[in-house]
């Protein structure tokens, strides 16, 4: 059974995104977590439905950054995000986030599961994230 439920799930994890939104598709800039309002990620949505997102966490000069890939699709308002690997492991998780305003350069949404709120802006091609020392 637990393997059917995961032929099942990579299936699903490999079905093209039908409603990847191309004003989405981009490299986008963010800051701030629940519990740490110093983090930062950068996000590569790719108009072909698939992520990549590098998180930074800053204690001090000093950074952990962690990866995620996967899928994402918007649905009206309701984007969904299906993580698969996290830092190179397989660590399935579905989040759900309403998009409460957006424009070409700027998008605000909420993650349903604990009500946060996000902001993030759309970055050129050539940004790197930035280093720990330049943001604590």
């Amino acid at each position: 059974m637990l393997r059917s439920a995961l032929v099942i799930l990579l299936s699903l994890l490999a079905l093209p995104a039908a409603s990847a939104e191309p004003w989405l598709a981009g490299l986008w800039f963010g800051q701030g977590q629940p519990h740490d309002k110093s983090e930062m990620w950068l996000a590569r949505m790719s108009p072909n439905g698939e992520f990549r997102v590098q998180f930074r966490t800053c204690r001090g000069n000093k950074g952990r950054d962690t990866i995620e890939t996967g899928r994402w699709s918007l649905n009206g308002n309701l984007e969904t995000i299906t993580i698969s690997i996290v830092n190179g492991q397989f660590s399935p998780r579905q989040d759900l986030y309403t998009m409460l305003s957006h424009t070409s350069n700027k998008q605000t949404y909420r993650l349903e599961r604990t009500g946060f709120i996000y902001n993030s802006m759309r970055v050129s091609e050539s940004f790197k994230m930035p280093d720990c020392g330049l943001t604590s």
